[in-house]
């Protein structure tokens, strides 16, 4: 967001306050913050919100989602000051940033299981990459050719703006390969929710899909993935040893380092007030992961290059 419409929202805000009757301690932290993106995060985040703002009562944060690209497209155009995103930038993406003056600087704000979830009439308890691969590309259409009945695989996804999307084509649908050029199915049904693959799902016993820790219910059934042999359950543990085959990172991206009520904010999502929301959304605390190598610092914060 740029400073000239960050100073036009706090100087309305104060009004309003005024006009209530209330006197602001000038040295009180106040203003406005956007925080826009991943609908995987979305819920955590306003859980986050709500308690910061207990604590910051003149900051008000506006928490919208729509997806990781919708996050990330707003932070390269100035429209939002942090992008949550279920997935990393594209370097396409922090390129288009640069260009545009932005500097997206990385936090690592909690961790997932992308969990792959089917009717609690399904028996099937457990799938390997390979087959989820091959039943979200179309080439097993089937659910007996994995011991289950004689019924048609309905596949869902979330729609192509989604984190979640995008980290289940690269790791499922292509396999981890940069080169390849595989798709989802042209049958596969593209949901704008998380929670409307959870509603279809439980309806539906031909029906499989994925989305985020932070959304399974016992409406549905979470399999087990294997990679290659052994099969694991999304769950915390498993998520923090990465034994889980589709463990990822959570993200908030802001325009450089951070400052002011921006800091303030990025900060209490980082600390055991913040970090409590996640855990309680059903995702796992940064600081409960194993110690990490490389350019990340403690608090999970890296420069996007």
């Amino acid at each position: 967001m740029g400073l000239r419409h960050q100073a036009i929202l706090t100087s309305v805000m104060a009004i309003f306050l005024a006009g209530c009757g209330e006197s602001i301690d000038p040295n009180e932290p106040q203003g406005f913050i956007q925080a826009k993106g991943s609908d995987t995060m979305v819920n955590a985040i306003q859980m986050v919100s709500e308690e910061f703002m207990k604590q910051y009562p003149h900051v008000f944060i506006a928490v919208t989602g729509g997806g990781s690209g919708v996050g990330i497209a707003s932070l390269i155009n100035k429209t939002c000051d942090v992008a949550t995103a279920s997935r990393e930038m594209k370097p396409k993406e922090i390129e288009i940033a640069n260009k545009r003056g932005v500097y997206p600087k990385e936090i690592v704000v909690a961790f997932d299981g992308v969990a792959v979830i089917v009717n609690k009439n399904n028996p099937i308890g457990k799938l390997t990459i390979e087959d989820l691969h091959n039943i979200f590309t179309g080439k097993a259409t089937n659910w007996k050719q994995f011991g289950g009945r004689d019924l048609h695989i309905v596949t869902l996804s979330r729609e192509v703006s989604s984190g979640t999307h995008m980290y289940f084509k690269e790791e499922v649908i292509q396999l981890g390969k940069k080169d390849s050029k595989e798709e989802f199915s042209g049958e596969t049904l593209l949901l704008t929710s998380s929670q409307a693959i959870v509603e279809e799902v439980a309806g539906n016993e031909e029906a499989i899909g994925y989305l985020g820790m932070g959304y399974l219910s016992d409406r549905t059934k979470a399999l087990q993935i294997a990679k290659s042999a052994e099969a694991y359950s999304p769950n915390i543990e498993n998520v923090l040893k990465k034994t889980y085959p589709l463990s990822r990172g959570l993200y908030a991206y802001t325009d450089g380092e951070s400052q002011g009520i921006v800091k303030l904010f990025i900060e209490f999502t980082l600390s055991p007030a913040g970090q409590k929301q996640f855990a309680e959304s059903g995702f796992v605390p940064v600081q409960v992961s194993p110690p990490t190598t490389g350019s990340q610092s403690s608090t999970g914060e890296t420069v996007a290059r």
